[in-house]
């Protein structure tokens, strides 16, 4: 007599479902992740009751008005688009790059006009940048 055989069931974990769930999460954590584009900007702070560094080229000096009016080496810009301080920069340094930029601002211009001249300055490519300050007041 010829008795039948039950059939053989794989009793393993079956992959497929982690599989799917570890993939998702894959995409989400992709889709959802901010990549960033970080910049850098060398800035020499001077010390406000340091001396001056002797000068050894002549360094492009622009300035920042209250208003958020600038003025590249005692030249007043036509307006305060980014394009015009670049163009003036790059035509007052003669693509020399390496020429230190000193921004000197008053002490109440806002802070995104301040950051606007260093955005110009840094889309350049100038690296020697300093920050001009004065030495307080005594009383």
């Amino acid at each position: 007599m010829k008795f039948r055989r039950k059939p053989k069931f794989d009793n393993g974990i079956n992959l497929r479902p982690l599989i799917d769930v570890v993939f998702l999460l894959l995409i989400f954590f992709m889709v959802t992740t901010t990549f960033t584009k970080h910049t850098s900007l060398v800035i020499n702070l001077p010390e406000a009751s340091g001396e001056p560094a002797p000068e050894q080229v002549e360094p492009l000096d622009l300035l920042v008005s209250r208003e958020g009016n600038y003025s590249l080496n005692g030249q007043n810009l036509i307006n305060r688009d980014i394009m015009t301080i670049m163009a003036a920069l790059k035509d007052a340094s003669g693509g020399d790059v390496s020429k230190p930029l000193s921004i000197t601002a008053d002490a109440n211009a806002t802070h995104q006009s301040v950051i606007t001249a260093m955005d110009a300055a840094s889309r350049l490519g100038f690296n020697n940048l300093n920050i001009a300050t004065q030495q307080p007041l005594e009383q």
